[in-house]
């Protein structure tokens, strides 16, 4: 039994990671939720080789090497105790996605079932993130950064996933609850 994997992308401020987190909590005996971070704590926290060699990447502030990244993703996901397994974050550049794809495609126990893309508009991503105290503050200038480095390869990203008719957008202005019985559902309609 293979399985099933959904990525779910959005900007700083989509919401993508409580949505992700809501939806676990509602199918807490089909579906496990997981950030890229968590996946990266467990690993280190386990004391595994791979665990030590993340955390010397971790702790001088350098990114974790992409083959370690994948390693750890997929240990993870194999790992989960449900069949049905949402993460968010991922993936955040063209080489994520690149590396993923071929990794996945020899890999018969993980099926990428869809990337779930939450749209919101930058001048929503701002407001929720730095609320009406826009300026030109330390954290404007962080949230800035943050959403250049998702936009991007957004492009890259968006059409890779298209053209394999995998990517579904959801909209992301929307009250919460809404989005999430919207993604909720099409999760359902994707794992029956």
């Amino acid at each position: 039994m293979s399985k099933k994997l959904f990525l779910i992308i959005g900007a700083p401020g989509s919401g993508k990671t409580t949505d992700a987190q809501l939806i676990a909590e509602r199918h807490a005996d089909s579906i496990t939720h997981y950030s890229t971070g968590d996946m990266f704590r467990a690993e280190v926290a386990s004391g595994s080789e791979r665990g030590k060699e993340i955390e010397s990447y971790i702790s001088k502030g350098n990114l974790v090497p992409i083959a370690i990244v994948i390693e750890t993703i997929v240990g993870a996901i194999k790992k989960a105790p449900t069949d049905v397994v949402i993460i968010d974050g991922y993936p955040r550049s063209d080489e994520q996605m690149v590396e993923l794809d071929k990794y996945l495609a020899n890999e018969s126990g993980v099926k990428l079932v869809n990337v779930i893309e939450v749209v919101v508009s930058e001048e929503v991503a701002r407001d929720r993130v730095l609320g009406r105290a826009r300026g030109a503050d330390d954290n404007a200038e962080v949230f800035n950064n943050r959403m250049k480095v998702y936009t991007e390869p957004l492009a890259g990203i968006q059409s890779f996933y298209t053209q394999k008719g995998l990517l579904h957008k959801i909209n992301g202005e929307r009250g919460i609850e809404e989005i999430v019985n919207d993604m909720d559902a099409f999760i359902q309609s994707q794992i029956k």
